[in-house]
């Protein structure tokens, strides 16, 4: 199987890059906030256990996280891999995602950061809000708040993988396709390995 985790901070184009992905590799989208909203909508254990943490205004436990990934990978049938979106994005995640994947013989390949510079994010996040009707995303204060978040709890992702030989940086600016194609590039060359 090829497992990926496409990863960077919000703006950088994971989202786009990731439907051309899951097109030309035939692989399963896992991005935790459409799980949570599927096992919320289906009141499903885990739905009605992450609602509970929520309810109370607690961040839902990782190892809740992990069995709804755990449950995503059980329901995809016989597909060639998985592109991780916006997971894991601390330390602790990684390490419980790679345990998880390492007990299905199935690890990840590689974590592909796209790299943009702060200025472009805060000037797509802005486009974004305004193309996309996401208010969240108009507020300056909001944009600074989420790049800060990414650079103080979720990049240290990227040096984990780095650390396992797992990792490949693309810069995340320019034509989609070109973008998409030095992906491809990365991705084909974790293959070989």
């Amino acid at each position: 199987m090829i497992n990926i985790i496409l990863f960077g901070p919000p703006g950088a184009g994971k989202g786009t890059q990731s439907a051309k992905i899951i097109e030309k590799y035939s692989l399963v989208h896992i991005a935790t906030g459409d799980l949570f909203r599927k096992h919320l909508k289906e009141g499903t254990p885990l739905g009605n256990l992450a609602k509970d943490y929520m309810n109370k205004g607690n961040l839902v436990p990782d190892q809740v996280v992990i069995d709804m990934v755990d449950d995503k990978i059980k329901n995809s049938g016989n597909a060639s891999g998985i592109i991780f979106d916006g997971f894991p994005r601390t330390i602790p995640q990684a390490e419980a995602l790679d345990k998880l994947l390492a007990s299905k013989s199935t690890p990840i390949k590689v974590l592909i950061e796209l790299v943009v510079p702060e200025d472009e994010l805060r000037l797509r996040l802005a486009d974004r809000a305004a193309k996309e009707n996401r208010p969240d995303d108009a507020k300056p204060e909001v944009i600074e708040n989420r790049i800060s978040v990414y650079k103080g709890e979720t990049a240290s992702v990227a040096e984990y993988y780095k650390k396992l030989g797992k990792y490949a940086s693309v810069v995340g600016v320019g034509e989609i396709e070109n973008i998409f194609s030095n992906i491809c590039r990365e991705i084909d060359k974790s293959l070989l390995l």
